[in-house]
């Protein structure tokens, strides 16, 4: 006899909901999530759904009705826990659209706990779309399969960031005028951490000394080469998780 077909198939689709899960509560559907399924994966009555809702976990869920406009989920089985998160900040300043894209994405792939958006004196852009960026996120953990997702805080300016610190955290300062070698940084300063990364035009002076002088600051080097703030970040966010993070 055929083996029978493992359930869920791997080739679900995956979505993040609202509501926290349980077994046979149903799960409606609408929207753009709706038409996702519908029209786009082509989720038909019986099919298997991926659920995650950043609380319980990840769950299989069982199509029971699929319309134009709503499709309803019945939770079946809870498949893992929300998963352990590292208690890492990420503190980047605003860039322009696709490459603060590109950040929100990578940030939310290697398991930042939360993103602090800041703005600083040489920033091209000055406002975020928070529900855009949230929809990046959740875009970006649903592909790679994550049960959690970061905190996405509103933009705060820089002097903001730096007077409401909480006492404890590191502030991992990349400073391109240069520090401690990243890596020693974060062994020597183990526990609740955070990433501070520049805009395209960096920090200026002023910000530079004003961050310096913070108690809880650590400048630290990412390397001989200049960074673009893009790249300073997703850099410094994978040095931290292979020195302090979870990949360890």
């Amino acid at each position: 006899m055929p083996a029978t077909p493992a359930w869920p198939p791997r080739s679900a689709p995956r979505l993040f909901v609202a509501p926290p899960l349980a077994a046979g509560q149903a799960v409606t559907i609408e929207g753009n999530q709706a038409h996702y399924l519908a029209r786009v994966m082509r989720v038909g009555e019986g099919d298997a759904v991926i659920l995650c809702d950043d609380a319980t976990g990840e769950w299989a869920a069982r199509a029971i009705s699929v319309g134009k406009r709503a499709v309803v989920l019945d939770p079946v089985e809870r498949l893992r826990e929300r998963e352990a998160v590292p208690d890492l900040w990420l503190c980047p300043a605003l860039l322009k659209k696709d490459r603060f894209d590109l950040v929100l994405e990578k940030a939310t792939e290697l398991g930042v706990a939360a993103i602090h958006p800041i703005v600083t004196r040489r920033c091209v852009a000055d406002k975020l779309n928070v529900e855009r960026a949230r929809t990046v996120t959740i875009e970006a953990a649903e592909q790679c399969a994550r049960t959690a997702l970061p905190v996405l805080a509103e933009p705060v300016s820089l002097d903001t960031l730096l007077r409401d610190w909480p006492a404890g955290r590191a502030l991992f300062f990349a400073d391109e005028l240069g520090g401690e070698p990243a890596q020693a940084a974060f062994k020597a300063h183990a526990g609740s951490a955070a990433l501070l990364v520049g805009p395209e035009g960096g920090f200026d002076d002023a910000e530079r000394e004003a961050i310096r002088a913070h108690p809880q600051a650590h400048p630290i080097s990412l390397g001989p080469r200049i960074l673009r703030g893009e790249t300073a970040a997703i850099a410094a966010m994978a040095v931290w998780m292979a020195s302090a993070g979870d990949w360890t």
